[in-house]
């Protein structure tokens, strides 16, 4: 029997829309834009042959469209259900945790030996990625994000603060004791931080330190933190960088903190789809990141 159903893609983003009453919050939920729900609603209102919403005066159902909403509501549970049937076995498989590139390799795999030893029998398999994942579509049991915490539909416990720090080499360190001093350095920074507005560049940070630049700033960009880290510690300038990120440099005076860091709003979380926190070795995980962290 061959079914002749609409782009699942549309239905579903008409299904969020309707139940919802927004194609904003419906955005929100499937983590896309709202002009990509107005478009998969439009095509499904083509297939269809007719309109969906009522769009005078605020967004309302039409009758058919209210009609079915419950059915396609239930139909989308029922779905959830069977795929989650044909993950029957998926804990005897990896344990697949996406994060992101810089803090995977500064934070998380420097910790990892410990959880091999206390869980040795999870094969873990580490996605090192900037990028979104999407739990519906890719074989990832759970992230870690960073950012607001705002992630609809998942579970999202917070894990880490975060705090920007001034760093530079010893021996240039000695030479910038005050923030005025840094107006004649090199200031290294991370262009790659753009995105994130609680991020601040040299010039916001110096403001904040109460000092004006009476000329041009000799700044140096680098789009990875890895990168603005190494040159730090190669002595190429002063760089502003996440605490996190520098914990181990400092500790072992490969750098020197300039000045008291700057806690920031945004922080690493933890992420998963709601009906994966049963699974043991999500929880397990679970259970020693968030001890790691505490840790430091």
């Amino acid at each position: 029997m061959v079914r002749r159903l609409p782009p699942l893609r549309s239905l579903r983003a008409f299904e969020s829309a309707a139940r919802h009453l927004s194609f904003a919050r419906a955005a929100d939920e499937l983590h896309v834009t709202p002009a990509a729900i107005s478009q998969q609603i439009k095509l499904l209102e083509d297939h269809l042959g007719q309109a969906l919403f009522r769009r005078a005066g605020g967004v309302s159902l039409t009758e058919p469209a209210a009609a079915a909403l419950p059915l396609l509501t239930d139909a989308f549970d029922r779905l959830e259900r069977a795929v989650e049937r044909l993950r029957v076995g998926r804990d005897g498989g990896p344990l697949v945790v996406s994060a992101p590139p810089s803090f995977a390799a500064r934070w998380l795999i420097p910790r990892l030996e410990g959880f091999q030893i206390q869980y040795p029998e999870i094969d873990l398999h580490l996605a090192a990625s900037v990028r979104l994942v999407d739990f519906d579509t890719e074989d990832v049991d759970l992230a870690i994000r960073y950012g607001n915490g705002l992630y609809g539909g998942l579970h999202v416990e917070r894990l880490k603060a975060e705090a920007v720090v001034a760093v530079a080499h010893p021996r240039l360190a000695a030479d910038l004791t005050a923030p005025a001093d840094l107006l004649k350095a090199t200031l290294l920074h991370n262009e790659g931080m753009n995105w994130d507005i609680t991020y601040p560049d040299w010039p916001g940070w110096l403001k904040n330190a109460g000092v004006t630049a009476d000329g041009p700033l000799k700044l140096r960009a680098f789009g990875d933190a890895n990168l603005l880290i190494q040159a730090a510690t190669s002595g190429l300038g002063a760089a502003l960088v996440w605490q996190t990120l520098v914990a181990e440099e400092l500790e072992q005076g490969r750098l020197v903190a300039l000045f008291p860091a700057q806690p920031l709003t945004n922080a690493y979380h933890l992420v998963c789809p709601p009906n994966r926190l049963n699974s043991p070795k999500v929880a397990a995980f679970r259970t020693w990141v968030m001890s790691e962290a505490e840790i430091g």
